[in-house]
């Protein structure tokens, strides 16, 4: 079968589709024809006919082996590094090509979580997608998460440490479960029910264990805390960013009690989390008519969302929008890449994934 009129025989020898199929003709300088003349299309929209389908295929060729090329360096680019490429294109194009499932999976949370500087971080990732974002995620992210979220109870039971953070994640994920349980009907989970209802137990198995924890004194006969000056220990407190585990550091020892109790301590607390507007909406006096910010405190945090401070941050690159932890170097091809990085929070990462 000839190919869009082109020669393939001699010399002289054309071949045109007509509506009764392909017909052998011959041009002008053979000096004659075969088949009927007057049933063939016009030589000069033949010709325009056969350019245009032409240009369409090399445009749609040309297509083809740019997005073959696209695909294979970002499979290539994915397997080599351990970044996470965010799509700049519209949100559609970019919730098919990385969702949140696919950049929890990518990034290595469970060597993260090894990292002092970064637990904090991945708990706090935990506990956001725990509340709103369980549903959003695929199977094997699911099953990823869980995978996680065991490997942080082990290392709290080991270290003995960050415990309350832990419960805490825990009856949160806990409660969401409960409530798409009783929604199964509806699909908002992957995967059997029992399966399901196995983790739940999983969970509830982990808050046993960490209840069980006797966290025991060590063997230590230096210095302790309250050997050392007062004006040390009430900077060591000021250090504190939580008022629970100022309120807890106050229970060990009565000289401590009194020093927890400060209202100047209690104050910077309240202004290292919220805005003055915050505060003046609270407002607390005392017996004595001072203002009570400790109380303050714990009324502030009801109502509004605390500080977060964390010792490492995921990395967000303006210019190529790569993600990547912090201290990270990434081949970014900005002239200045260390002002295109941004940090972001765990809520921040969620919200690169929110259509």
């Amino acid at each position: 079968m000839p190919f869009l009129g082109q020669d393939w025989r001699s010399p002289g020898q054309s071949w045109v589709k007509t509506a009764d199929g392909w017909t052998r003709f011959l041009d002008e300088k053979s000096g004659g024809y075969v088949g009927d003349i007057s049933s063939f299309c016009k030589k000069d929209d033949h010709n325009k006919e056969n350019l245009f389908n032409s240009l369409n295929y090399d445009v749609a060729a040309k297509k083809r082996k740019k997005d073959l090329l696209n695909n294979k360096a970002k499979i290539q680019y994915f397997h080599q590094e351990k970044w996470i490429y965010v799509h700049k294109g519209s949100t559609k194009e970019r919730h098919g090509y990385c969702t949140l499932g696919e950049a929890f999976n990518r990034l290595d949370f469970s060597s993260a979580i090894l990292d002092s500087r970064r637990f904090n971080y991945v708990v706090r990732l935990l506990e956001l997608i725990a509340k709103s974002q369980l549903t959003s995620l695929s199977g094997i992210a699911q099953k990823n998460y869980m995978n996680i979220l065991e490997k942080v109870v082990q290392k709290v039971l080991e270290d003995q440490q960050n415990i309350r953070l832990i419960r805490e994640l825990l009856q949160t994920l806990y409660t969401s479960l409960c409530t798409l349980v009783q929604r199964v009907g509806k699909s908002v989970l992957v995967g059997n029910i029992n399966m399901w209802v196995h983790r739940m137990e999983s969970i509830l198995h982990w808050q046993q264990q960490l209840n069980n924890i006797q966290i025991t004194r060590p063997p230590f006969k230096g210095t302790t805390l309250t050997d050392l000056p007062l004006c040390l220990q009430l900077n060591i407190m000021q250090r504190l960013s939580d008022g629970r585990d100022l309120v807890s550091l106050g229970q060990v020892a009565p000289d401590l009690q009194v020093l927890s109790e400060d209202r100047l301590l209690w104050k910077k607390l309240c202004q290292y989390h919220f805005t003055d507007r915050q505060i003046r909406k609270r407002l607390i006096l005392s017996d004595k008519g001072q203002l009570d910010w400790k109380k303050m405190y714990f009324k502030l945090i009801r109502c509004y969302p605390r500080k977060e401070q964390y010792g490492d941050t995921l990395q967000l690159c303006r210019h190529c929008h790569i993600l990547s932890w912090k201290g990270t170097d990434h081949p970014c091809t900005a002239n200045n890449p260390e002002t295109c990085s941004t940090s972001l929070s765990p809520q921040d990462f969620i919200n690169l994934f929110r259509f």
